[in-house]
């Protein structure tokens, strides 16, 4: 098991309403302790997570959601949103695609919408969560189609907080079907270092997770 690359894969993600300051500011200090991708925090923590590590040698990129969990907010809010969340520092942006929109054929206006966000990143990383736990198998496909062709960068399962997260086969799914240029994020229920692992080797690029860090501290405390 190649720890270093999985932990490199890791989005470090506390996303909970009540999270605090200073949860936010251990899950800073964990990511930049194991070296992980980023910290996916909430957006109105943006700011002083930017100004927390800023001045660290080992800071790590910020995260943050847009249009989340549920992504039925208009397009302008998203953009919004997006915006507001890069001028308070954010690195990379994860939004949640309008669900409802889909089921209803409007690939179109998703599409849009997923091009309108990006270009309110200004060159950041965009990342498209498609919520597979509510998707058919077409609709899965359709959305490979549609962010393979968009401007964003990654496609990403799930939000963490639907009925279901990242599964194996969804990951084999989208990593048969995307553009070769795009990331793939398996998010949502990774629950260990094995099935990290597993993730990366079908082709995911990035993990969004809470538990990997703990695990691997676990593991560091207990030499295992």
């Amino acid at each position: 098991m190649d720890l270093k690359r999985i932990l490199a894969a890791v989005d470090h993600t506390l996303l909970a309403p009540e999270a605090t300051w200073a949860q936010i500011e251990s899950i800073c200090d964990d990511a930049m302790a194991y070296h992980t991708a980023t910290v996916c925090i909430p957006a109105n923590y943006v700011a002083r997570c930017k100004a927390y590590m800023q001045d660290k040698e080992n800071r790590v990129g910020i995260c943050t959601v847009i249009g989340f969990p549920n992504g039925y907010s208009t397009t302008a809010v998203k953009v919004f949103e997006t915006a507001d969340a890069v001028k308070n520092g954010a690195d990379e942006i994860d939004m949640v695609i309008p669900i409802g929109a889909l089921k209803d054929g409007r690939d179109a206006d998703i599409l849009s919408e997923i091009n309108a966000i990006k270009a309110a990143c200004v060159g950041r990383t965009l990342k498209v969560i498609i919520e597979t736990c509510l998707l058919t198998r077409e609709e899965k496909l359709r959305m490979c189609d549609i962010v393979s062709r968009s401007q964003a960068d990654f496609i990403k399962t799930s939000t963490g907080f639907s009925s279901g997260g990242a599964t194996f086969e969804d990951i084999e799914l989208m990593k048969a079907h995307m553009a070769p240029d795009k990331g793939i994020k398996a998010a949502g229920g990774i629950a260990s270092l094995e099935d990290a692992q597993r993730f990366l080797n079908l082709g995911a690029t990035r993990l969004g997770t809470s538990r990997i860090v703990k695990l691997v501290k676990r593991e560091q405390a207990t030499g295992y």
